[in-house]
């Protein structure tokens, strides 16, 4: 059966070129580049976030998550909870965390 099938002889390989080089300056370039597209933007983000919870104070006016738009009437140094009134008579106790903005004064009025 034999004479159907031509038998293939492998050639002799060559020997590898340039070492390890190559991928290790590859591995480098993909690093740097998750580094400036993906980690740094995202750690400025969070950075943010956490200078403006910090910065909110009681009376300033929030938008939340949800959208829920409010006026901070207590807050607790100590606890991760803010009181916010997103209405006359309409309080609602939510995590700092949720605060996506402070709003200029007057806007929950003009609203």
């Amino acid at each position: 059966m034999d004479f159907l099938i031509p038998t293939a002889y492998a050639q002799d390989a060559a020997a590898p070129q340039g070492g390890g080089m190559e991928l290790i300056f590859m591995l480098v370039m993909f690093g740097l580049i998750f580094y400036f597209m993906i980690y740094r933007p995202q750690a400025k983000r969070v950075k943010a976030h956490k200078e403006l919870i910090a910065s909110i104070s009681k009376g300033d006016e929030v938008l939340m998550n949800g959208g829920f738009v409010g006026r901070i009437s207590k807050i607790a140094d100590d606890k991760d909870f803010i009181v916010i009134a997103v209405a006359e008579g309409v309080e609602m106790t939510v995590q700092k965390a949720a605060v996506t903005a402070v709003l200029p004064k007057g806007t929950m009025k003009s609203l």
